[in-house]
């Protein structure tokens, strides 16, 4: 098997498993964009999410000033190609991290990037609440620190648990595609060491890899959403 794997995926196993081309080194730093990436973007895009929603004219506050500059501000990120946010925003990430390039630069445009779509993906989540639930839960005397918390985000945690899932999707995706210009990773991997050197066994494998992460998170996310489901309705 060993024989027959180093025939014909012979730049695969030339570039071993660490080292700047070492599939180890392109796993972890995949990871490594999605996770921090994911919580930065998670942060800021529940954050809007929330004020999207609450300021709405149909909102517990609402402000519709306020609620049209964040819902323009979304709008305006989410409009822009992420390859282009790459750019735009390089001179940006140099002022925060010292530079331009690397897995540790990415995550600032990747954060950027993913923030909006989980910000309209949160929003959709919570205005399937119920909205009797809200009217019961303002009755009963509840500020609106307890209906964004106890109710709003506990109501639709199994739905907040699919978007993120999905979101979590989509970033491994814009991983992929900032490795392709530098960030490291496996976008890297396929393009810079697969593509562009006519490694075709080196594309394939990392494009495998990409597939088994997406769905391993599909996979936990489906579970996980399943899991939240029946707590809520037990």
């Amino acid at each position: 098997m060993g024989a027959w794997f180093a025939t014909h995926f012979p730049n695969v196993v030339s570039q071993g498993l660490n080292g700047e081309e070492g599939w180890i080194t392109a796993v972890n730093q995949t990871i490594y964009m999605t996770f921090w990436s994911a919580i930065f973007g998670g942060i800021a895009g529940i954050i809007f999410g929330v004020c999207l929603v609450i300021f709405a004219d149909n909102g517990i506050m609402p402000c519709h000033p306020l609620f049209w500059i964040i819902d323009k501000v979304v709008s305006l990120f989410r409009a822009v190609p992420f390859i282009i946010l790459l750019a735009f925003i390089a001179p940006v990430t140099q002022k925060i991290v010292g530079t331009q390039i690397g897995t540790t630069a990415a995550l600032v445009p990747l954060s950027v990037g993913v923030f909006p779509f989980y910000a309209r993906q949160v929003q959709v989540a919570l205005e399937s609440v119920d909205h009797g639930i809200i009217e019961s839960a303002e009755s009963l005397g509840a500020t609106n620190w307890d209906l964004i918390f106890g109710v709003y985000l506990s109501e639709a945690r199994s739905e907040l648990i699919r978007v993120s899932t999905v979101t979590l999707i989509s970033l491994v995706g814009l991983t992929a595609m900032a490795g392709a210009i530098g960030a490291g990773g496996l976008g890297n991997m396929a393009i810079s060491y697969g593509y562009n050197r006519f490694a075709n066994d080196t594309t394939l494998v990392a494009t495998i890899l990409v597939v088994i992460m997406v769905l391993i998170i599909q996979v936990v996310g489906d579970v996980w959403a399943k899991f939240a489901n029946h707590a809520d309705q037990g």
